[in-house]
């Protein structure tokens, strides 16, 4: 009887996680239609999405650093991180009618079993429990860098795929990831690299490599975690599935991103017959940065294809391509201006800096405006996803 008991108790833990069933997705037993948000801007701060120009998180913490100094620039991105997304923010998302939530990680963040990330991301993940909603971790800036843009926080270079220690790295970095989170049926899946590969023709030598990376790192995971969805995402920035052998996992799902092209059936159906030819789901991992009627008609041919989807960002500032809208800080121009002079000598530099009080009020108002009730919903782009 207790055997009967324990394997009934085991049945259902596995139940609960999503897992892929042909080209579908199920949760408990029925078919799931991801609709998803990414949380960008948040562990993976960008230049445009703070009114600054395309500098990534190393560029953006050195102005911080340099305006406000060392010592309240570490507690200036300790209070970003805990009030860029609150319990208020996933709240909010499930009201809106998403299901699920895309998390931009940088790998520095989980680099040991204590690291700031994971408390982050419990708790996080914690909300998203209490709301019904899955998570996705997505490791967009990897060691070493998969793609050499401002995106993955790298030094100009795809160095990840030139870099063994770099691999071992991300190997483990994901292992570590997937032994926190094994027994979570929160998480739906990982997305292992976001965007690796540019499209550039030089750097595509390294497709080759893309799939037997993923191949290393899904054995890693399922070493210590058989629950939960591979994520693999094409070469090119998501774009490219012709890297792709016939699955290797049993639970996987594949990813693509779509920006600035028609929404149209035809520009979907490389996806639609690879899709059909593999018997996979789809996960359309990141799209926006466009027009209303043009997010309403993309998420109509995703939802009229049954292709899961993740639109692209959930908050920036002074741009309503956005579920919500930050307000320029006050001083904010003042910041932005000396953010974008060449570098110059040291002694000029000290006199283009803007006054230390402005630069105090404008970071402690970045941190009051950043917060979900401070922001401007624009209802307009949550009608053309969610209708």
């Amino acid at each position: 009887m207790r055997f009967l008991v324990l394997i009934l108790l085991l049945t259902a833990c596995t139940s609960a996680y999503v897992h892929t069933k042909g080209p579908v997705l199920v949760a408990n037993g029925q078919p799931l239609q991801i609709r998803g948000i990414n949380l960008a801007n948040w562990l993976v701060p960008e230049g445009y999405m703070l009114g600054l120009k395309n500098e990534g998180p190393r560029q953006i913490e050195s102005l911080i650093t340099e305006l406000a100094g060392p010592t309240d620039a570490i507690d200036f991105w300790r209070q970003y991180r805990d009030s860029y997304i609150t319990e208020a923010d996933i709240r909010f998302i499930h009201d809106s009618g998403f299901n699920a939530i895309r998390v931009p990680l940088h790998y520095k963040f989980f680099e040991t079993d204590d690291a700031e990330g994971f408390r982050l991301l419990d708790r996080l993940t914690a909300w998203a429990a209490k709301y019904n909603l899955y998570v996705i971790p997505d490791l967009h800036c990897a060691p070493g860098g998969q793609t050499g843009s401002n995106i993955d926080d790298s030094y100009g270079y795809q160095w990840l795929f030139a870099s063994e220690p770099s691999q071992r790295a991300t190997i483990a970095l994901w292992k570590r990831i997937a032994t926190h989170y094994r027994n979570n049926p929160t998480i739906l899946g990982y997305d292992l690299l976001n965007e690796p590969i540019p499209s550039f023709p030089p750097l595509t030598l390294y497709n080759p490599q893309l799939e037997p990376l993923y191949q290393q790192i899904t054995t890693a995971i399922r070493e210590t975690d058989t629950h939960h969805i591979i994520i693999l995402g094409g070469a090119q920035w998501n774009s490219n599935f012709d890297v792709f052998a016939p699955p290797f996992d049993a639970n996987t799902m594949y990813t693509f991103h779509y920006y600035w092209k028609p929404p149209t059936q035809a520009a979907m159906q490389p996806y639609l017959s690879f899709r059909a030819r593999h018997k996979i789901p789809l996960l359309m991992g990141e799209s926006g940065e466009n027009t209303n009627a043009w997010v309403q008609d993309f998420a109509a041919l995703m939802e009229s294809n049954h292709i899961g989807w993740a639109y692209w960002p959930y908050k920036k500032m002074g741009n309503a391509a956005a579920v919500t809208t930050i307000a320029p800080p006050i001083h904010w121009k003042e910041i932005t201006r000396f953010a974008a002079r060449k570098p110059t000598t040291d002694d000029k530099r000290l006199t283009q800096r803007p006054p230390q009080e402005h630069i105090r009020e404008a970071l402690a108002d970045l941190l009051v405006k950043i917060r979900l009730e401070n922001t401007h919903v624009n209802q307009g782009y949550l009608k053309a996803l969610i209708h």
